[in-house]
Formats: C-alpha cells, sequence, structure tokens
C-alpha cells in the first residue's frame, strides 16, 4: 500500500483547499492516487453552488471566438486545474465568448444575463454557471472579457488554454499572427510608449534613481542613468520597441513596417493573472494544529 506523505496531503489540500484530514482520508482511499483523490474531495465537498461561492477560482480558460472583424476573449475561471479540462466547463467558455462577439454586453453581469442553454440549464449564461457548479462540485466564474472591433482585422493566438491574445491589424495575415505569439510571449504591456502608464514610468524612474544614489553615482550623471533605464525598460513593455522573437536583430515595429501591416491595438489575457491564490506553510499548518490539539488535552 502506497505511504500518505505530509507531501502529498499539503499538495492535494493545495489543489482543492480541502481540510487537511480530509484530504488525508481521500488519499487513503484512492490509494495513493491524486487524481482519484482530487475527485473524491471534490465530491465531498459537495454540489451546491452556494457552497462553493467563496472558493478562490484561480485557475481556468481563456476562450476566444473570432467573426469576421470582431474578436472577443473570455477568462473563465474554476477552483482547479482538474475542472478546467473538464468538457461542459470548456464548452461554457467558449459559449460566452461567442456571445460577448455576437452581443456585445456592457459588462460580465450583462454578459451572464444573455440567453445561453448548456447541459439540460438555463436560460441564461448564469443559470448554466449555477447548474455546471451544482453538478461538477466546484466554483467557477466569469472574470472578464474583452472585445475588438471597428473594420480591422482580427489575428488571434492560444498558448493552450491559459495565455490568449487578440490583435486588431491592417496588412498582412502572417504578420499579425506573428504578433499574436509576439504579445504571448513576451507580455509587452502598451502599444506604443505614449500608451505606457504614467505610474509605471514613474516607478520605474523612482527605483532607477534609488539604485543610482546608493551605488555612490555623482548627482550630476543621475538623471542620464535614469533615462537609460527608463528606455531600457521602454524597450520590455512596449509592443512596437520589443525586439522581434524571430529576429532580435530587428523590432516588432520594423518587421511591420516591413510587410506593410499597422497594428491598431492588442489584448492579451493570462489565467489567474492578479488573482491571489491562498497560500500557506503545510508545516506551520500542521505544527498550528497539533498545538491546538494538545491546548485541548
Amino acid at each position: 500500500m502506497t505511504a500518505i506523505t505530509a507531501k502529498m496531503v499539503g499538495e492535494l489540500r493545495a489543489k482543492t483547499d480541502a481540510p487537511m484530514m480530509e484530504c488525508k482520508k481521500a488519499l487513503t482511499e484512492a490509494g495513493g492516487d491524486m487524481a482519484k483523490a482530487e475527485e473524491l474531495i471534490r465530491v465531498k465537498l459537495g454540489t451546491k453552488a452556494g457552497k462553493a461561492a467563496g472558493r478562490v477560482t484561480a485557475e481556468g480558460v481563456v476562450a476566444i471566438c473570432v467573426e469576421g472583424s470582431t474578436g472577443a476573449m473570455v477568462e473563465v475561471n474554476c477552483e482547479t486545474d482538474f475542472v478546467s479540462k473538464n468538457e461542459m466547463f470548456l464548452a461554457m467558455a467558449q459559449g460566452a465568448a461567442k456571445l460577448v462577439a455576437e452581443k456585445a454586453p456592457a459588462d460580465v453581469a450583462a454578459l451572464s444575463a444573455l440567453p445561453y442553454e448548456q447541459d439540460g440549464y438555463g436560460p441564461t449564461l448564469e443559470d448554466v454557471r449555477k447548474g455546471l457548479i451544482g453538478k461538477i462540485g466546484e466554483n467557477m466564474s466569469v472574470r472578464r472579457f474583452v472585445r475588438k472591433s471597428g473594420g480591422a482585422h482580427i489575428a488571434h493566438y492560444l498558448h493552450g488554454t491559459r495565455i490568449g491574445v487578440l490583435v486588431q491589424y491592417q496588412g498582412d495575415a502572417e504578420a499579425a499572427k506573428d504578433v499574436a505569439m509576439q504579445v504571448a510571449a513576451m507580455k509587452p504591456k502598451a502599444l506604443t510608449e505614449a500608451e505606457v502608464p504614467a505610474e509605471l514610468l514613474a516607478s520605474e524612474r523612482r527605483v532607477a534613481e534609488e539604485k543610482a544614489r546608493e551605488s555612490g553615482k555623482p548627482d550630476a550623471i543621475i538623471p542620464k542613468i535614469v533615462e537609460g533605464s527608463v528606455h531600457k525598460y521602454l524597450k520590455e513593455v512596449v509592443l512596437l520597441q520589443q525586439g522581434f522573437v524571430k529576429d532580435e536583430k530587428h523590432s516588432v515595429g520594423d518587421m511591420l513596417k516591413a510587410k506593410n501591416t499597422t497594428v491598431s491595438g492588442f489584448a492579451l489575457y493570462v489565467v489567474g493573472e492578479g488573482i491571489e491564490k491562498k497560500s500557506e506553510d503545510f508545516a506551520d499548518e500542521v505544527a498550528a494544529q497539533v498545538a491546538a490539539a494538545q491546548s485541548k488535552g
């Protein structure tokens, strides 16, 4: 029989957010099979949406729908990687992206209220979401979406199901596809220098100045050092200034100019970006529970 270690219990707890003893019981019942234990935990957590509502949904997928010159991208979250591969969950995410493309909802609430039926649930996307929570036993949520339209062509790229990119362009489709892959790989923050948020530039300047002063640089040359650091930063975060991943000798802007192609906008989604996942030191948790048990005794 497979020995159930603290590491295994901790790993299952991180995946499911279930109590420590429940994780140990599930692993024991599953004979150490992590996937089976995770399924047992999901079952034990219950099947009602209300019970799952407070749990963090930091896993999930990005879904994209492109129809003509309109592109839509949606991030739909769940609690575990296991559910992010569920066919019903994936179908709901794709359905949500199609609704965004076709109906242009104002926000997530408006999207959730749109007519949609799937797997016997409906008549709205929200009803389907609640139905699948009940069926699968795990919280899930439509986190955000973006819609691009207005005459330009749309290129898109999905890296698995966790990174998605939309690019609005005029010109060469292959060049635009390369830009979408560039965005996924290098994660620029803006298309042009003018679009970089002022607070990011201010922060970069402060950091550069503090570093220069701490290293003992003369006051007279600090402004030049700061501007050099900002220039380097802009080449990292501005899409058109980034080195093109297929040819680092040229920038993305240079590549597009050579292909007689212009990019007017892009959107990048990375699943779970900005969501704080619950993180606890497993050894500390065990020690705390042992101490609590001893104090009761």
